[in-house]
């Protein structure tokens, strides 16, 4: 697949460019309802076909069917990313209106860190061929660690990451708006917001372990794996707010993707000096799959209505009171106490 520079920047700037447009779209700390997250939604997934459609016209069935198989993988992982978003919101009780900016940057960080890891993967790959029986093994047995802790969560209150970080960086226990960071009595300090970010992101990178191998058993070209990747990161954050609350009716959704990581991982074995599995068919695989078990897990939950993840009956963050607002400082300038 040749793919000239000019093409690799303007799929960049095309990238920056909604990001940009999203952000200013969500400029003002709002609570994001059903009927805007739907609307992004089918606008995030229209940009995403749209632009395998061009692939598939450009470039032929073959590798547009490969873009798809990617996208596919990679939108349902992220359902998974979805429900730990959920349990970490839940647990720091993020207010509702602000959430949305902490998956803008959570998203941002996605896309740097994984285009890191698609550009070691590339030259992993070109260089040691035998690499690939490495990755196809880690896809089986993460598969397999999947369905036999489907039920297992997280919990953001042991965490080694939020210990350390409230080590290290001074927090407040109030939420300041959307601020990350506020200035009081001359002291920078983090909000609760800034710890719930570096979760987020800790977790996207958590997730890009699993699915960036599991993107390259479909495809080796990585202008495929980085567009799939991206054009469905892009759609994350509406996809949570329309689905973080019936996240709980997907029960057998972990059984689909630790299938679809087995499957993938057993083709990347083969392809490399057995045989090789037409994308078709992998396409076919993954749709039935993950389409299977979407389908019962709707069925074995049907009645049941939305409902936010419960929240810890005893919070230890808090939302600022006017007072407290009113005490705080410029960010960046330092008081005539602190000189």
């Amino acid at each position: 697949m040749n793919v000239p520079l000019w093409a690799w920047l303007a799929v960049i700037g095309v990238i920056a460019a909604m990001l940009l447009i999203d952000l200013f779209a969500h400029r003002t700390a709002h609570v994001i309802g059903l009927r805007e997250a739907a609307l992004w939604s089918v606008f995030w997934v229209t940009c995403g076909v749209a632009f395998g459609g061009v692939i598939w016209a450009v470039y032929g069935a073959e590798l547009g069917q490969q873009y798809f198989a990617g996208y596919l993988i990679e939108k349902s992982l992220a359902v998974d990313n979805v429900f730990v978003w959920a349990i970490i919101f839940a647990f720091f009780a993020v207010p509702r209106e602000v959430q949305h900016r902490v998956l803008f940057y959570g998203v941002v960080g996605a896309l740097v860190f994984r285009g890191i890891f698609i550009a070691g993967g590339a030259v992993l790959i070109d260089r040691f061929a035998w690499v690939l029986y490495l990755f196809a093994v880690f896809l089986v047995f993460t598969g397999i660690k999947m369905a036999v802790q489907r039920d297992s969560h997280i919990d953001p209150s042991t965490s080694r990451t939020l210990r350390l970080f409230r080590r290290v960086i001074p927090m407040t226990d109030a939420y300041h708006g959307q601020r990350f960071l506020i200035r009081r009595a001359g002291v920078l300090m983090a909000t609760p917001l800034l710890a719930v970010l570096v979760l987020v992101e800790i977790t996207d990178v958590i997730f890009a372990v699993d699915s960036i191998p599991a993107i390259f058993a479909v495809t080796d070209e990585a202008f495929l794996v980085f567009t799939a990747n991206a054009f469905a990161i892009l759609g994350l954050r509406a996809m949570y707010f329309l689905l973080a609350d019936v996240i709980h009716r997907f029960v057998y959704l972990k059984v689909g993707l630790a299938l679809v990581l087995v499957w993938v991982g057993v083709k990347m074995a083969l392809k490399v000096d057995v045989f090789y599995i037409p994308t078709v068919i992998s396409l076919a695989v993954i749709i039935t799959i993950i389409g299977a078990s979407v389908i019962a897990s709707l069925l074995a939950t049907r009645g049941q209505q939305r409902r936010p993840l419960a929240a810890p009956a005893s919070s230890p963050f808090r939302v600022a009171t006017a007072d407290e607002e009113a005490q705080l400082e410029p960010l960046w300038r330092r008081s005539t106490a602190d000189r």
